[in-house]
């Protein structure tokens, strides 16, 4: 039975989500499909939708009789091959153009093919010379069909495509409102199921490796600040910049409109290692000024550590400021790049400019109370409620 395709597979949409509908088969596959495609057309952050019209295709079928083959004295494959070659073609030779090939193609004229009337009148050579129309040995008739057949996981599939607004709703969101709204709408008839992939599936094995990846980035950083500064209290300290550098971050994310995404994850995690920059070079001018004063004998008051806490803290807010000033010059030019990649990168640097901007506050307002009350109460043994 020779076929002849008259509607193209439909070609895939560039998508960020995409529903998989696995079942026996294909019509009910597309039915689910169209009712998923309506009712996600309706809900909030969808930008388009498409069910894939698997079921859609048209084919040009014949249907051999295998008696009056044998009457004629052919067999099923020659009548295949001869009505194959006379409406499709049969490449037979090539032309060579220097290093150019073109294939000779062999085929009845475009006016003996195009409709089914001509094709019946195709003619077949039996085996004793004699040409005989197609119509007397075979059956030709259109029949609908599946235009394109997906195997997945040893089960027929089909696909909806779906893209959405970024602007409205991050993936995780949309994808839980989806989920609520199909099983809520969309009956899935038993042996049938759907699963979800696109982004969502990317973002959810992330997702993963970042509940891993965190507490080992903060792990290492606390091992690095306690090997530099060879004190728990320092280290801690200086993560002090931790909460008030994400409310940076978390701010500058609502203004500009951003949703929590992977790269808003990966953007904070690099935060982490500015924040301990940061907080390191404060509290080393801290030191300096501790040190120095104490090693000239003028540590023997809290006016004398209140005056060593404002020139480390006061007297060196310059080099403080150039050095977060350079921070913010490398990351803000990134907040007006275009092209490819830079929706990304903007979402990695808002909330490293954005957590910069608080935790540099934290460290010229905070950090200097924090060191003078400590140093009082372990130097001068102060108690808390004295100093």
């Amino acid at each position: 039975m020779a076929k002849i395709p008259a509607v193209t597979a439909p070609k895939n949409h560039a998508t960020c989500i995409g529903v998989k509908i696995f079942g026996p088969d294909l019509k009910t596959i597309q039915s689910i499909g169209e009712n998923i495609e309506k009712e996600l057309k309706a809900l909030d952050g969808t930008r388009t939708v498409v069910a894939e019209r698997i079921a859609g295709g048209y084919f040009l079928d014949f249907d051999f009789d295998r008696e009056k083959l044998k009457t004629f004295g052919l067999s099923l494959k020659d009548a295949q091959d001869q009505a194959m070659t006379a409406i499709g073609g049969e490449n037979v030779s090539q032309i060579l153009a220097t290093r150019e090939r073109y294939p000779i193609q062999v085929r009845l004229a475009p006016s003996f093919r195009q409709d089914v009337e001509a094709t019946k009148r195709v003619l077949i050579t039996t085996p004793t010379g004699a040409q005989i129309p197609l119509s007397e040995i075979a059956k030709i008739h259109f029949r609908d069909g599946p235009s394109m057949i997906r195997d997945e996981n040893a089960s027929l599939v089909g696909y909806v495509y779906v893209d959405i607004d970024p602007k409205d709703v991050d993936v995780g969101t949309y994808v839980k409102r989806a989920k609520a709204l199909i099983e809520q709408k969309v009956t899935i008839p038993e042996g049938y199921l759907i699963s979800w992939s696109g982004q969502f599936e990317n973002m959810a094995r992330v997702k993963e490796r970042l509940k891993t990846v965190i507490p080992i980035t903060l792990a290492l950083i606390i091992f690095l600040l306690h090997f530099s500064t060879k004190s728990w209290v320092k280290t801690a300290i200086v993560l002090l910049a931790v909460p008030f550098s994400l409310i940076g971050a978390v701010w500058l994310l609502v203004f500009l409109g951003y949703n929590l995404s992977i790269a808003a994850w990966v953007g904070m995690i690099a935060l982490l290692g500015l924040d301990a920059e940061t907080g390191v070079f404060m509290l080393m001018y801290l030191d300096l000024a501790f040190d120095e004063r104490h090693k000239r004998n003028e540590m023997n008051s809290l006016s004398d550590l209140k005056a060593a806490v404002v020139e480390g803290a006061v007297h060196r807010v310059r080099p403080k400021l150039m050095t977060v000033a350079a921070l913010f010059m490398g990351l803000i030019p990134i907040m007006w790049s275009i092209g490819a990649g830079s929706d990304v990168m903007k979402r990695i640097a808002a909330p490293m400019i954005g957590g910069l901007f608080t935790s540099f506050l934290l460290e010229l307002l905070i950090y200097p109370v924090v060191f003078y009350f400590w140093k009082a109460h372990t130097v001068f043994k102060q108690k808390w409620s004295e100093i």
